[in-house]
């Protein structure tokens, strides 16, 4: 049996490259796989292993007096999430690059627990933002979220200051997949002047396992950063709000645009994906290291009859 850890710390870290390089050689010998970030703020991971892996990666962690109350989400796996281990010292856990940065332990929005968001959802006069990425939202999300039209993180606090005046005197509630992002987002917009800010305490993947809501209100499935893709949220009633990117069928499986210098992710099923050569755009199509056309070793005639049967589809 293997389980995935998904779990973050704002904490106080006097040496990210040192502590990275202690932490990559703990999850070595623990034969752990996975995506860690290691900065002055702290620590933000994934990680899959069997159990007794993981309880031994868990009893380690929190034997340190910095990370006594780090809270894991645990989620079984059948095998790794991961193809292998990844430990890096970062200058933020998550990318807003303010010139005055958010310190989430000394301003943050306030916690919200499952039962007490699905509360605050459905009350009036409440704005629910999507702090998380495009491709993201649209696999799914809670029903009535704005997904503000930015394409990262980092452009949010420009996006809050655009649309201000949509935003005085609501209830703002944010979310994200594990609730780090929301963190600092939640704390920007109180330094901003807006007051009520409330923020999905554990993010969504707590919110899907909490048994007093079961995911009620969420749409569609939630993305996560490894290799399972997706995980279920709503147990009450779920519904598939992916689209295919070229059919607009329900869709939710998620691949990379077969453009290297893209790699976009787009929904798309097998068939469109082996019709549309995995590839978001024409120009993706045909650009000369289109991935899908390597890995299934077509030659230039198989790509232009592929292209060929598209026009005469269009």
């Amino acid at each position: 049996m293997y389980r995935v850890l998904l779990y973050y710390q704002y904490v106080p870290i006097e040496d990210p490259e040192a502590f990275a390089a202690d932490h990559k050689q703990l999850c070595q010998e623990l034969e752990l796989k996975g995506r860690i970030l290691i900065a002055h703020e702290g620590i933000n991971g994934t990680v899959s292993g069997t159990v007794e892996q993981t309880n031994r990666y868990i009893d380690h962690i929190q034997a340190d007096e910095r990370f006594t109350d780090m809270v894991f989400k645990v989620d079984e796996a059948e095998g790794h999430a991961f193809a292998k281990l990844k430990v890096r010292p970062r200058k933020e856990l998550v990318t807003l690059r303010l010139e005055d940065d958010i310190n989430p332990l000394e301003v943050t929005g306030d916690y919200l627990e499952p039962k007490a968001f699905l509360k605050a959802m459905k009350e009036d006069n409440t704005v629910i933002l999507d702090a998380r990425n495009t491709y993201e939202h649209e696999l799914g999300h809670f029903k009535g979220a704005i997904r503000p039209e930015v394409e990262t993180f980092r452009e949010l606090p420009q996006w809050i200051q655009d649309h201000r005046s949509e935003l005085e005197g609501k209830k703002i509630l944010t979310y994200c997949t594990g609730g780090i992002r929301c963190e600092k987002f939640s704390g920007f917009l109180k330094q901003e002047g807006f007051d009520d800010v409330g923020q999905l305490h554990g993010g969504i993947v707590s919110y899907g396992k909490d048994p007093d809501v079961q995911g009620e209100n969420w749409d569609g499935q939630c993305f996560v950063f490894d290799d399972r893709l997706r995980v279920p949220v709503n147990k009450v009633n779920p519904l598939v709000v992916g689209r295919d990117l070229f059919t607009g069928e329900p869709c939710e499986r998620h691949v990379s645009c077969g453009n290297p210098e893209c790699n976009k992710k787009i929904l798309m099923s097998e068939e469109t994906e082996h019709a549309y050569l995995r590839a978001c755009s024409d120009h993706c199509r045909t650009h000369p290291r289109n991935r899908y056309v390597s890995e299934n070793g077509l030659t230039a005639e198989d790509v232009q009859k592929r292209l060929n049967a598209l026009l005469q589809n269009v």
